[in-house]
């Protein structure tokens, strides 16, 4: 039995207690205003946890991995990344049996990091998610799952998720997809008869710290069962 925790979303509000694992995930949003000083704090809080192997990528905030100088990457990479913190960016990694793969792009958003734009911009990064992924780790949601995003002006909410994200994941069929990236739809949890899908924000719309971990345990034959944290 392998035990993932996941978070997403922490903007530098990540110093709570975590839940033990074999697995820790950050779905992105570490920092707040993408700063290098912002990754440097996070790393080393990341790097420091007791789970056995940890997974991270960046989101829309962590300006520093996309547009950083490519100084400022090699440093952060080369402190803070070896046999246990690994960091995934259109990548993947096998890790006691279970496929992971890791991507930090996002439809659009503002002028932040890692946007595309939806259609070819986007599909061609979720084209290269390969069968047999167990664990898919993406910073935004796909369409009309956990991805329902206030609209102030209209007192309303829209689903902002990638449509050709939901494509690919439909075909794909992991076991487990996690992100986060739409805060108000933060700590909850979908279930299809072939995916579970979790949005992992630790931070509400205020980014107030609020949502509890996921933890997830998966078997020899890639069952998961949530577990639930009181």
């Amino acid at each position: 039995m392998t035990r993932i925790v996941v978070i997403s979303d922490t903007h530098g509000k990540h110093g709570a207690p975590l839940p033990d694992g074999d697995v820790l995930i950050h779905c992105g949003d570490f920092c707040s205003h993408g700063q290098y000083k912002d990754a440097i704090q996070f790393l080393g809080w990341f790097q420091a946890q007791p789970h056995q192997r940890k997974i991270f990528i960046a989101g829309n905030h962590d300006l520093v991995f996309e547009q950083g100088s490519y100084h400022d990457i090699e440093m952060l990479t080369h402190i803070f990344l070896n046999d246990s913190t690994h960091y995934l960016n259109d990548s993947g990694i096998n890790l006691f049996g279970i496929n992971f793969w890791g991507s930090p792009v996002q439809p659009r958003f503002f002028n932040w990091a890692f946007n595309r734009d939806r259609g070819a911009d986007i599909k061609k990064h979720w084209d290269k998610i390969p069968s047999g992924t167990d664990v898919l780790i993406t910073h935004g949601p796909p369409y009309k799952i956990l991805d329902e995003a206030p609209r102030w002006n209209f007192g309303s909410y829209e689903n902002v998720g990638c449509k050709d994200l939901l494509d690919k994941v439909l075909k794909v069929k992991p076991k487990l997809h996690v992100f986060g990236h739409i805060h108000a739809s933060g700590g909850q949890t979908f279930s299809t008869d072939h995916t579970i899908y979790a949005n992992a924000s630790i931070c509400t719309e205020e980014y107030v710290p609020l949502n509890k971990p996921f933890i997830f345990d998966i078997d020899e034959n890639k069952n998961i069962d949530i577990i639930n944290i009181h």
